[in-house]
This record gives C-alpha cells, sequence and structure tokens, in this order.
C-alpha cells in the first residue's frame, strides 16, 4: 500500500489550503482553500492546479473560512463532480460564505469593468453565484464523531477543533489488507476558554498528524479583552468619532457584539450604537443560536442569548440602501463590516471614508495576512489603494488582541499534551520548522512543508508515504520572502516505552 500526501496551498504561506491524499485507489482533496494575501498568492487562485479536479474523487472541509473553503466552486466549474464532506454548521455556513464570496467576486469585476483599472478587459469573477450554488449542491453534512467512507479502504470522521462553528480536525483511517495507518489533519485549531467557541478536544491517536502553526511560534496576548479596548474606545468615541471593526461576518462580528455589548451592560463603555453592516452576519447570528451544543456557551447565555448577542443598541443592515445611509451619520457609533482583512466588501467604502479623518478608530480583531490592506495598516501605511484610489490613512489603527480563532504557541503545545493524557499514541517529530518552536518541542521535532520540497517521509515495510509539493504553482510566489509555514507535519511512531512530552 502506498500513501502520498501532497501540499497544493498552505506550505511556504498561511492561505490557500489543499492537501492532497492519494492511496492506489482514491483521491481525496482535504480543504479547498483560496490563497489571499499577497498579490503574487492570490494571482495562483487564476492557476489551474498541479492536480486534476476531475480527478478527484472526494473534498472533506474542516470548516468555511475562505482561505480553506474559498476555491471549491472554481473546482467544481473546472470538473469536479464527487461529494464534498462537512459538518452539519459549516454546511449551513457555506451557504452563506461561497454565495457571498461569488457575489463580491463578480461585484469586483464589475466595479472594476466600471471604473477601468483592471488590466484585463473585461474583468472576470474567479467564480460565479452559479458556480457557488453547484458547489453547495454537493455538500453532505456529517456529525462530530460519525464515521464516512472515502472509497478503497479509506475512511474518515470529524472531531471539533474550537476554531469556529462547525469547525472539524479531520480523522483519515487507511485500511488494505488488514494493514492500517491513520492520518490526522487539524484545520485550523482555536484557543481555550474562549468566548462562544468550544475547546479544541484531544487529537486522536495517529500515525501522522498535520497540525497547522499559525501562531507556532508566539504567544497571544493575555490581558483582559475589556481593559485593552477601554482607553481607545473612550478616547475615540469621547471626539465624536468612528470605530470602524472590519470583522470576518462568521465567528468574529458575533464575538465583538457579545464583547461591546457585555461592557455597555457592566458601565465600563457608555452606550453607543453599534452597526452590523453585514447581511451575511444577520444570517449567521441566526445560524449561531440554532447550534447552542456547539458553543462554549454558559446557562445564561443559553437563556439570554438574543438580550447578549443583540443589545439594545445593536443595528443590522442588510441592503445597500441602509449601509449608505451610515455614510451621512456622525459619531460617536461603532460599525462592523467584512471583510475582516480589509480585502473586499462593504468595509471598504467605510473604509475610504473614515481612514483620512484622525478622529477615528481602525480596530483590527483578526489575523492579517502579508499582503493584505489590514496587515499594510497596522504595519503604519500612510496610504491604501481602495478601488483604484489612494487614500491616506490618518486615523489610529489598532489591533485587539485575544480574539483569534488560532490558538498560540502555550495552546497548540497544550492541544499535543492532551492527546497523551487522552491515551492517544506520542508523537514523535523530527527537525523544528523555527528556532524558537524547537526547545519548546524537545523531544518532539515538527517537518515543516515548503513549496517545491519532495522527499521520501515514512516507510514502514507494509506502507510508503511520501510528501509531495506543487511547487509550479507557490515556489515563484514565495521566492521574494522567506516562508512562514502554515502546517507542520508530525510524524507519529508506536514504541514500546513513550517518553513524557516536554513541560
Amino acid at each position: 500500500m502506498t500513501l502520498h500526501l501532497g501540499f497544493h496551498g498552505a506550505a511556504g504561506t498561511v492561505t490557500g489550503s489543499r492537501h492532497l491524499v492519494e492511496t492506489d485507489g482514491t483521491r481525496v482533496l482535504v480543504d479547498a482553500g483560496m490563497f489571499q494575501g499577497l498579490k503574487e498568492l492570490r494571482q495562483l487562485n487564476w492557476r489551474p492546479p498541479a492536480f486534476k479536479p476531475a480527478s478527484l474523487d472526494h473534498i472533506v472541509l474542516t470548516h468555511t473560512h475562505i482561505d480553506h473553503s474559498g476555491y471549491l466552486p472554481r473546482l467544481v466549474r473546472d470538473g469536479f463532480r464527487g461529494p464534498v464532506h462537512c459538518t452539519p454548521a459549516t454546511l449551513e455556513l457555506a451557504r452563506l460564505l461561497l454565495l457571498d464570496a461569488a457575489k463580491l467576486q463578480e461585484e469586483d469585476a464589475d466595479y472594476a469593468n466600471k471604473k477601468g483599472f483592471s488590466k484585463h478587459t473585461p474583468a472576470l469573477p474567479l467564480f460565479t453565484t452559479g458556480d457557488a450554488e453547484a458547489a453547495l449542491e454537493r455538500l453532505g453534512p456529517v456529525p462530530y464523531g460519525t464515521w464516512f467512507d472515502l472509497g478503497a479502504g479509506v475512511r474518515a470522521r470529524f472531531h471539533n477543533a474550537g476554531h469556529l462553528l462547525g469547525s472539524g480536525m479531520v480523522e483519515m483511517r487507511v485500511e488494505r489488507e488488514a494493514r492500517a495507518r491513520t492520518l490526522v489533519f487539524s484545520g485550523d485549531v482555536g484557543g481555550f476558554d474562549m468566548p462562544l467557541h468550544t475547546d479544541p478536544v484531544p487529537p486522536p491517536a495517529c500515525d501522522v498528524l498535520l497540525i497547522e502553526s499559525t501562531y507556532g511560534d508566539r504567544l497571544h496576548d493575555r490581558t483582559p479583552l475589556p481593559d485593552q479596548l477601554r482607553a481607545p474606545l473612550l478616547e475615540t468615541l469621547g471626539r465624536g468619532g468612528i470605530v470602524l471593526v472590519p470583522a470576518f461576518a462568521v465567528g468574529r462580528a458575533q464575538q465583538v457584539v457579545l464583547l461591546l455589548g457585555d461592557m455597555m451592560k457592566a458601565g465600563t463603555l457608555p452606550p453607543v450604537t453599534i452597526h452590523v453592516d453585514s447581511p451575511m452576519a444577520v444570517d449567521a447570528t441566526r445560524i449561531y443560536a440554532t447550534h447552542l451544543r456547539d458553543h462554549n456557551l454558559d446557562e445564561d447565555l443559553i437563556q439570554g442569548l438574543t438580550s447578549r448577542l443583540c443589545p439594545p443598541t445593536l443595528r443590522f443592515h442588510r441592503t445597500v440602501e441602509e449601509s449608505r445611509t451610515l455614510n451621512d451619520l456622525p459619531g460617536p457609533r461603532v460599525i462592523i463590516s467584512a471583510s475582516g482583512m480589509l480585502t473586499g466588501g462593504r468595509v471598504l467604502h467605510h473604509l475610504a471614508r473614515l481612514l483620512p479623518d484622525d478622529r477615528n478608530l481602525i480596530l483590527m480583531v483578526g489575523y492579517q495576512a502579508a499582503g493584505t490592506r489590514g496587515r499594510a495598516l497596522l504595519e503604519g501605511a500612510r496610504s491604501l489603494k481602495i478601488h483604484g484610489s489612494e487614500v491616506q490613512a490618518t486615523a489610529r489603527c489598532i489591533a485587539l488582541h485575544g480574539l483569534s480563532g488560532h490558538g498560540d504557541s502555550d495552546e497548540l503545545m497544550r492541544w499535543l499534551r492532551s492527546a497523551h493524557r487522552g491515551g492517544s499514541q506520542h508523537p514523535h517529530l523530527r527537525a523544528a520548522p523555527r528556532r524558537r518552536v524547537r526547545p519548546r518541542c524537545h523531544p518532539l521535532s515538527l517537518i515543516s512543508p515548503c513549496p517545491g520540497h519532495l522527499s521520501p517521509w515514512w516507510s514502514a515495510g507494509d506502507c510508503g508515504v511520501r510528501l509531495v509539493h506543487d511547487a509550479r504553482n507557490q515556489a515563484g510566489a514565495l521566492s521574494r520572502r522567506p516562508p512562514r509555514p502554515r502546517h507542520a507535519a508530525v510524524r507519529v511512531h508506536r514504541p514500546a516505552h513513550q517518553p513524557r512530552l516536554a513541560s
């Protein structure tokens, strides 16, 4: 039995997750993400992948964030005709996110054609609403813990990853003639004790663990969120300014509303109108309310979900006309809008209006990938290009730390240790991806997949595993800067005497 693992995204960068599992009889793609961030990376979405979409038998989605699911409509457009497996909550959220992504693609193409700033004539969307609808027809829900068949002796099941509503790590078991190997794809691993989301469950026993490492080399700020926010919010609102919060409509927007509402209730923030300018956020809030068991909710929140997620000063804006009314409203007020990295959506229109005014505050509440407007602002950019025009960056910009959906270095190690306490096999890793991580991993070590790398990975007599990368698509785009690995591959042995994990 031969098993190949191919990394066609999120290797050397943090977006575009696409991991191909190939056996003698089936081809399974774990995640179908879009590349985001640097222009060189975004352009990769337009290049055909190294694999033919029609050759795939199955696709498994860990969650609905666009860097994990956004390329699915394009794969269907280009010939994929198999089933797509996901959790029930992921299916519901995918209806929002994929249709919204298609709409943004179409709107951006129309706007580029109208303003004439595209290098292509005409500018085209990466995929259309019709493509997204065709992709959604292929999604099938599978509850946590339920095995599903992937063909040729391969089966898989989801475990809660604590990253987003419906997010799941994938346990994949490959069986052939009484021989078996287990792979675990972590997806995105959430932190612990986070608002709304549950803690990630321990990783199951496995031979190979592929773990994300977005924040594997750093620690999150543990300062309580209200303490981080109080001073800058009071300062901005006190001078009549507007606080603009770019936020993912699913998950992050609900967390921000919950946080601001609790601060007003506690008296640490005066009553202020909160505008959620995102029709998707309205629908996402409803979906969150229907999946209470997937949340980290105390009894009071379950009983008073409507009042805490929808405080009296909250206003939802669905239509474009409702969004435009915000242009005429003076401060103080808070506007929450997507997208979270300032890569598109309604938030760009608000940003173009509010960024040149030093009374205003741009509050970043999530990860900002390299090459995005959000990252540029945090790095001190004096101007941004928005819809083809340069906009001066005079407003203050700060980052709120602690709402990340990704576990930091301590939390990732805590997650790995939980496998040992839970009776899972202890992983032995061979090479650390970053010097700052290596001391903490001892006796563990990591294999860090890099674009263009092809090497024998695992030979166990009855089963061979090789690591394969899409060098053609990624190496050129990443050659100008050192890669930041998104995932680390863990080689797992089953020794007779397992050493204890390092403290």
